[in-house]
């Protein structure tokens, strides 16, 4: 698996040319929100959906 670095600067080579420093923070943002999540649910940390409902009905 890649450095962060490397995949950092993976992500923001993706962006278009007039990307700006928002854009770049808010997909920093998203993919480590992801990355967290991901982690979470592989440690068995998740909700079921109906709890979830109840929680925000």
């Amino acid at each position: 698996m890649p450095t962060t670095k490397k995949q950092a600067l993976q992500m923001i080579k993706s962006l278009p040319e007039k990307a700006t420093w928002d854009d770049i923070m808010y997909e920093i943002y998203v993919r480590k929100k992801i990355e967290a999540g991901v982690v979470a649910a592989d440690e068995g940390k998740v909700m079921r959906h109906e709890d979830v409902k109840k929680r925000f009905l």
